[in-house]
């Protein structure tokens, strides 16, 4: 299975060890197309030094060839609000996982799609459960 994890970058990177610790988990399912998302030494600005259009370019392309695409969206990000509309668009399975926090909501866009399969979680562990469980009725490609 390919699996491509979003996670914000430019939008803040407070999640970052999340990130990296649930990539770690994903490999279990399959290759993770997307593991620079959890480089702890990858910092808000980015790829610094990849023109913009190069960055989309090759993410869309891993996009494209992923199987599911898993999001962490409790940072607000919207490169991966517009990777999960373009994920829904091409009929991919979508897992977006996040954690509630008091006076925030997340976007009426997502949790009002019914393509989209909504985990809210308070642990790390408790989100590897739900995904196991998700992932695990995916028919590997």
């Amino acid at each position: 299975m390919k699996i491509y994890f979003a996670g914000s970058i430019r939008g803040g990177r407070e999640d970052a060890e999340i990130y990296l610790d649930l990539i770690g988990f994903l490999k279990n399912f399959g290759v993770v197309l997307t593991e620079h998302v959890g480089d702890l030494m990858l910092n808000g600005l980015g790829d610094v030094g990849t023109p913009d259009r190069i960055i989309h370019s090759r993410d869309m392309a891993m996009l494209q060839s992923a199987d599911v695409l898993v999001a962490e969206i409790t940072v607000v990000s919207l490169g991966v609000g517009y990777e999960i509309g373009r994920a829904v668009s091409e009929g991919k399975k979508v897992i977006c996982l996040y954690r509630s926090i008091p006076g925030k909501r997340i976007s009426a866009m997502i949790s009002g799609n019914p393509d989209v399969t909504l985990v809210n979680y308070k642990t790390a562990e408790e989100a590897k459960d739900k995904i196991r469980e998700i992932l695990s009725g995916i028919p590997a490609s």
